[in-house]
């Protein structure tokens, strides 16, 4: 065995390969420890709640029943709202979780659908929803009670038995990481997120990654929550130019 600074020990391929199998025996234990709690959370009572409350779209008001697309369950994605804020100024966090959900084909095609509710007006949400290029439905639930409404970042599963609606489950934090494929496959790599709370070896992470990278950076990809910032899947839009303010916490737009 080698060492190599800031890197994992070098091995031969055979010391690699028992190493590897020694891990995979946790890996499966964690697999089926997952599959268990995904059994339990199917098993959860549930809560009636009333589907005709009124959620504004991009036509207008609909009974939040309409979201189920004449599907049986629904997921949505809460999306926490900064007033008056420019696009820039808008959370980052959530940002991040809805561009990982623009695509909901595989679970439409299993009876379920999807929308992003969000507590900001709609006459401020439809001009950003436009901007992020979101294809997914989005609603402003402003003035609507939880669990419909309420506090935001979660992700929330409905379930539909003609018109009556359900709550089963819901999720927020880490729990929200379930969306994000980027997460899993950082994972696996030597170097992890590169988050502060990441247990790695000494030397593995160089001074120029920066926890929450993910969420703000600048023009240059540089991880930052400055005023010259946005949440990064906003630099990847057409006229996403780097701003002087972010329109909250006391700033003015």
């Amino acid at each position: 065995m080698t060492t190599t600074p800031g890197k994992p020990p070098v091995v031969d391929l055979a010391t690699w390969q028992a190493a590897r199998e020694e891990l995979l025996l946790r890996e499966k234990a964690h697999t089926r420890e997952g599959d268990a709690i995904a059994a339990a959370r199917r098993r959860l009572p549930m809560v009636e709640l009333d589907g005709s409350v009124e959620v504004t779209g991009v036509d207008g008001p609909v009974p939040f029943l309409d979201l189920f697309q004449g599907r049986d369950e629904l997921v949505v994605y809460q999306h926490m709202w900064h007033d008056g804020a420019p696009h820039q100024g808008q959370c980052e966090g959530c940002t991040t979780a809805a561009w990982h959900l623009k695509d909901a084909v595989y679970l439409n095609a299993r009876g379920v659908s999807f929308a992003i509710l969000t507590s900001g007006p709609w006459d401020e949400v439809a001009p950003y929803v436009e901007f992020m290029g979101y294809t997914q439905p989005w609603y402003s639930v402003r003035g609507v009670a939880a669990p419909i409404g309420g506090g935001m970042g979660h992700i929330v599963c409905f379930l539909r038995d003609g018109d009556r609606v359900f709550l089963t489950y819901s999720t927020t934090g880490r729990g929200n990481e379930a969306v994000n494929g980027s997460f899993g496959l950082l994972d696996m790599t030597p170097y992890g997120r590169g988050e502060a709370w990441e247990d790695n070896p000494e030397g593995y992470l160089s001074e120029d990654r920066q926890a929450c990278w993910y969420w703000r950076s600048d023009a240059d990809g540089v991880a930052t929550w400055g005023p010259t910032s946005r949440p990064v899947p906003q630099w990847t839009r057409p006229g996403a130019t780097p701003v002087k303010t972010l329109g909250r916490h006391g700033d003015h737009h």
